[in-house]
């Protein structure tokens, strides 16, 4: 795509010629997107993908709300936001669809999602790139900050009812019996969303009974928290669970795990 700005003079002999290889791409890449048939987002489809660099996008019953990059895999990338939706309340990710490109890796210097969100967002398309809902874990530091009402954390927090048909353990105990630092690695890599705790010694000689059955990512906590050692506290906020060896109110937080009292919050 080329742009021309010419003088107003109307025999003028000379004029600026301005070549944008930016834009020229970004419109490529739409169209290409734009040509592909959006596919719900199950993690049979998302496994289906190549592991290979691009961009995605994903649409809130046929909306685009995202726009996204895969620097290494896409179904690495995209599998991570299906896990993130699926435990979140007032979405169901039946609604969810996406749609993917394979970028050649040299292309990553000019930012090809970053040229698609801007266009997007000239439409008023893809809120979902300026609301947090492409952050990882935001840290300890941010544990403390009121989550804005325009978060995306706000608007889908997360289901503490979520449940478990089976959950797995891998302990490799030769008695079978199962630690508080087993339940705890189980859930944590279970969850559909972040649990971060501070591990310690103390965890791997508290025995715990496994819960039978289905259960709740709430069960699971409640579970975890009698066990814990006086001071410890379990923490639902937004967007994430946290578990560290202090008793305190969060100005987010919406349920405290302590010992066998449950708290919810403001």
């Amino acid at each position: 795509m080329t742009s021309h700005t010419y003088s107003d003079k109307a025999n003028t002999h000379h004029a600026e010629f301005k070549l944008s290889i930016t834009k020229a791409l970004g419109d490529q890449l739409a169209a290409a997107l734009a040509g592909l048939k959006p596919v719900v987002l199950t993690l049979a489809n998302i496994r289906g993908l190549r592991p290979e660099p691009g961009v995605y996008q994903l649409y809130l019953d046929e909306s685009l709300v995202y726009v996204g990059k895969a620097d290494r895999s896409l179904p690495q990338r995209v599998e991570k936001h299906f896990h993130k939706i699926a435990g979140r309340k007032n979405i169901d990710i039946a609604a969810m669809t996406f749609t993917c490109l394979y970028v050649d890796e040299d292309f990553g210097a000019v930012a090809p999602e970053r040229l698609l969100i801007n266009r997007h967002r000239e439409l008023g398309e893809v809120p979902w790139n300026y609301n947090g809902f492409g952050n990882n874990d935001p840290g300890k530091r941010r544990d403390m900050t009121e989550v804005d009402d325009t978060h995306f954390d706000r608007f889908y927090p997360i289901d503490l009812d979520f449940e478990f048909t089976t959950l797995s353990y891998d302990t490799d105990t030769l008695d079978g019996t199962l630690t508080v630092a087993d339940l705890l690695k189980a859930v944590k890599d279970q969850l559909p969303y972040l649990f971060r705790y501070q591990a310690d010694s103390v965890f791997e000689t508290i025995i715990v009974d496994p819960p039978g059955g289905p259960v709740t990512a709430h069960g699971l906590l409640a579970l975890i928290a009698s066990h814990l050692p006086a001071g410890w506290q379990i923490t639902a906020l937004p967007g994430y669970v946290i578990m560290y060896p202090k008793v305190e109110d969060y100005p987010s937080g919406s349920r405290y795990y302590r010992g066998t009292e449950i708290v919810h919050g403001d």
